[in-house]
């Protein structure tokens, strides 16, 4: 069994923030698994459902970004998976606007959902998706980026990026992180030859 978790904030208010694209991947999910009977559990929206062969659990956890980890422990305790049957989606400000990164484990990177996570599952071994919403405008401060709406350029970018990203995730399920992240992270060493092209052809 995999959890799926994507991390955002409760409420209308917050539904098309940057900091809810965690959540906007998981209703994506579900709308392509045509999974749409939710219920509530341990501070959690969640969904049953499967990929391929695999049984999944959907999750939003309702007790805001910063205490995400206080609703994901217990689930993982009730279901008994391990840290790394578990995949979360969440935004991320080092990465442009509609770009995405797969990551098998690491650090919170500064990023309090991640953080809380950590704490409360007792380790930072669980695959990561993360997608970009890029870095505050000039004079803004983080919490007033990560609670407001994309522009529409960037709402453009982050829809099609969350795409990408449903076969994605059937991948890190199905298959492995690993495969997933060969297969669909942007290739550096591509760009570096584009580069090097351009730089050899001016």
């Amino acid at each position: 069994m995999k959890i799926i978790v994507g991390l955002g904030n409760p409420g209308n208010e917050y539904a098309k923030t940057r900091h809810n694209v965690g959540f906007m991947l998981v209703d994506a999910l579900a709308e392509h698994l045509n999974i749409n009977l939710w219920k509530d559990k341990f501070n959690a929206q969640i969904a049953e459902g499967r990929i391929g062969t695999e049984k999944i659990l959907l999750v939003k956890p309702q007790t805001y970004m910063n205490n995400s980890g206080e609703a994901v422990g217990p689930l993982m305790r009730w279901y008994k998976v391990t840290p790394e049957d578990i995949i979360v989606a969440h935004d991320d400000m080092d990465i442009p606007a509609g770009t995405i990164r797969i990551r098998k484990k690491g650090s919170s990177g500064g990023h309090n959902g991640i953080k809380s996570l950590i704490a409360h599952l007792g380790s930072e071994n669980f695959p990561r998706v993360r997608l970009g919403v890029g870095r505050p405008l000039p004079g803004w401060s983080v919490v007033n980026h990560v609670l407001a709406p994309f522009p529409q350029e960037d709402k453009t970018a982050v829809d099609e990026a969350i795409k990408y990203l449903i076969p994605a995730v059937e991948c890190i399920v199905n298959d492995s992180v690993d495969m997933a992240m060969n297969k669909y992270n942007p290739k550096k060493a591509k760009k570096n030859k584009v580069k090097q092209e351009d730089k050899n052809n001016g």
